[in-house]
């Protein structure tokens, strides 16, 4: 039907625009500190975990190796989002090229896939350390866990270009159509197209599949394996440490792929255009500032490290 309608630019659009959150002055005010705030403190805190694991070598291990690996992710996947939705929060529409718009989705479907590959590989890492800790070592080696990080990298974004490539193949309609959502992400990019999208759309189930269902199926074989490792440990000690470190972990994936799976595994009759933009704010904002949070107030390790590197740099300003 919208491809007879008259407002179809037979040369295609050349830009979209995205759907303000207000229109009242006062709001856009508080909405663009809010997320201005989140937004620092979620680079503040990633780029604290980096430099605390590169500067202290008794961190030099895998599982703070992927730690920094995600952190890494969490700054490059905000960034690519949060500041050109400030810029649109703050007066009228603003429109960003197609190609724009196209590199973004790539970036973003790219860095989040890897991401939720990435949380299935510490997974493992949990699972090799807990269930054959005499072996950890030689198992979980320096190679492999740079292995398993560029495979996490290339897959995604081979999955995120071929993606990327078939929606933007697509007829929009319209001189400048409206994105419902602060981002060009696929869902509601996908429904601006002016043609049958059912291809389409089987192929984001097929790879949110592969993206979501998959690494979380294999997290959650790896979990009751290491369920079962601990309640055998002895020590009430070594239980405890092994719970902590592990929990973390898990409330980050059930957090990630639970807000991820409601956006591009639901069936689209039941979805909401407004749900899922106000569900992409827990995964853009939410997730990455619990990472540090989560990571550094339960392991002693990370906390231990920072207060030391605090009270060397008091020590030194104070000589």
């Amino acid at each position: 039907m919208c491809a007879r309608s008259p407002v179809l630019n037979q040369s295609g659009p050349t830009e979209f625009v995205f759907r303000v959150f207000t229109t009242v002055p006062e709001l856009q005010v508080l909405l663009f500190a809010l997320f201005l705030v989140l937004y620092l403190t979620i680079l503040c805190g990633n780029t604290a975990i980096i430099w605390v694991v590169c500067t202290h070598s008794s961190l030099h291990t895998p599982m703070y190796f992927f730690l920094c690996n995600l952190s890494f992710l969490e700054i490059c996947y905000t960034t690519v989002v949060v500041p050109l939705m400030l810029s649109n929060i703050l007066g009228a529409q603003k429109p960003i090229p197609l190609a724009g718009c196209g590199a973004q989705m790539f970036f973003f479907v790219t860095l989040g896939s890897t991401d939720c590959f990435l949380l299935a590989v510490m997974a493992y890492d949990r699972y090799v350390a807990i269930r054959h800790p005499l072996h950890y070592t030689l198992i979980v080696t320096q190679k492999l866990c740079v292995r398993m990080v560029g495979c996490a990298g290339g897959l995604a974004s081979l999955l995120s270009l071929q993606l990327t490539v078939l929606i933007f193949t697509l007829p929009f309609c319209g001189h400048r159509p409206e994105v419902n959502h602060f981002l060009c992400d696929v869902p509601p990019v996908l429904r601006l197209a002016c043609a049958n999208i059912r291809v389409h759309q089987a192929v984001l189930y097929a790879v949110g599949s592969l993206v979501l269902t998959v690494p979380f199926l294999l997290i959650s074989v790896s979990y009751v394996l290491i369920g079962s490792a601990i309640v055998r440990i002895r020590s009430a000690e070594g239980r405890r440490r092994a719970f902590s470190t592990c929990s973390s972990h898990l409330a980050v994936v059930l957090l990630q792929y639970g807000c991820c799976s409601l956006v591009y595994l639901r069936p689209r009759s039941s979805t909401s255009e407004d749900e899922d933009r106000q569900i992409a704010l827990i995964y853009t904002f939410v997730t990455p500032l619990l990472n540090p949070l989560i990571y550094t107030l339960r392991n002693k390790d990370v906390k231990g490290a920072l207060k030391n590197a605090f009270v060397s740099k008091a020590a030194s300003d104070n000589t």
